[in-house]
């Protein structure tokens, strides 16, 4: 039987738009469709004018209809959805924080919207990277962390916390900005995790100078107003430290789990253990601790302990917690970091990303939560 409209129109449901991970025909982009064997003419309708993925949307459809018996060729013309039918897709996808304006709670969006990982039915588990002060390289175990969860097979975001020292973008390699849709801030991805972070808003080389509230009002910005979907994972890279940040986060999170990383020098281990005894105060699970630039293997295949050795076993003790993970000092490790490329992409088989693996797994296994929550049992 010959290709009909209907026929192409099914073989373009499973393609999704690369950046909403939503069919291109659920959402309404697919229109037009004219079938002249060997040739199909359609129209594509892009979220946004100048959309950057626009050429792997291209790939997809003309993929897909070629699959087709018979169809040789996909005349494809572009539009751009109209300010109202941006509007429905932000209702559909992200809900109406006008519905519900005024019921504001402890957890809830300033303009009404609440944040979805707050909310005990979430399926998404929320881990806070902590660590008591800056160089331990809290934001590559971040990064890494995140791509081997991802190689896992779970659906993984990262917010960048550290508003003054944000740097998740540039290890990631991400090279596109969020895109924003009818007030919906759809984050990017790169190595199959998504993303947000201030460095997104404001020029690499100025300073962030916020007091606490301003502060507060972006972080609950980035959990609420951005369209995360309802990850596996949404990992959050933390400041050093124990300020206004982490309070804040504990206030909007407080089903989290923290994770304290160090480097092997016990004056390293004695500062990180203030972010531990912060996470006791506010009520947040101290799940384990990561040694970072634990040793350092010589080409002579000797380990040398540059940091010295014995910190975060001993903070993991301290703790009451595993240590999960002791991950080698490697170069590639910090030219991956500039580079945009992680170590888990540029050496999935080297020593580091054998750790940041076995603490993926760790993670998403033996520590998985045992408790279930079920939203469909109410108290009344």
């Amino acid at each position: 039987m010959p290709v009909s409209p209907d026929d192409v129109i099914e073989a373009l449901r499973p393609v999704e738009d690369p950046e909403l991970h939503r069919s291109i025909v659920e959402l309404n982009m697919v229109r037009d469709v004219v079938v002249d064997a060997p040739s199909v003419s359609l129209q594509v309708v892009l979220t946004i004018p100048g959309c950057p993925l626009r050429n792997e949307i291209q790939r997809r459809v003309e993929e897909a209809t070629t699959a087709l018996p018979g169809i040789e060729r996909v005349d494809i013309s572009w539009g751009s959805m109209t300010d109202q039918e941006r509007e429905e897709i932000r209702k559909k996808l992200h809900g109406d924080p006008a519905a519900t304006a005024g019921s504001q709670d402890s957890h809830g969006h300033a303009e009404g919207r609440e944040i979805p990982f707050a909310d005990p039915s979430s399926k998404t588990r929320v881990l806070l990277i902590a660590s008591g002060k800056g160089g331990v390289g809290k934001s590559s175990v971040t990064t890494n962390l995140a791509v081997a969860l991802g190689q896992r097979g779970k659906s993984v975001a990262v917010v960048d916390a550290d508003v003054w020292g944000f740097s998740i973008p540039r290890m990631l390699g991400v090279e596109q900005p969020p895109t924003l849709i009818d007030q919906m801030i759809v984050p990017p991805e790169a190595h199959g995790v998504r993303c947000i972070s201030m460095g997104f808003f404001v020029e690499e080389d100025q300073p962030v100078i916020w007091r606490g509230p301003m502060l507060h009002k972006a972080l609950e910005q980035f959990l609420t107003d951005v369209f995360w979907d309802e990850p596996d994972y949404l990992v959050i890279d933390l400041p050093p430290g124990t300020g206004d940040i982490s309070l804040s986060l504990a206030q909007f999170l407080p089903r989290s789990e923290l994770y304290v990383v160090t480097t092997p020098q016990p004056a390293a281990q004695r500062v990180a253990q203030r972010a531990a005894f912060m996470a006791e105060k506010v009520n947040l699970d101290v799940k384990g601790v990561v040694e970072n630039m634990s040793f350092f293997t010589g080409d002579d295949g000797k380990r040398y302990e540059i940091f010295g050795s014995g910190g975060g076993a001993d903070l993991a003790e301290r703790l009451g917690v595993p240590l999960l993970a002791e991950v080698p000092l490697v170069e590639e490790v910090r030219s991956g970091g500039d580079s945009g490329i992680p170590i888990m992409v540029s050496d999935p088989d080297g020593e580091a990303a054998s750790a940041f693996r076995s603490l993926a797994e760790q993670v998403d296994t033996k520590l998985a939560p045992t408790r279930r929550s079920h939203p469909e049992l109410k108290i009344i």
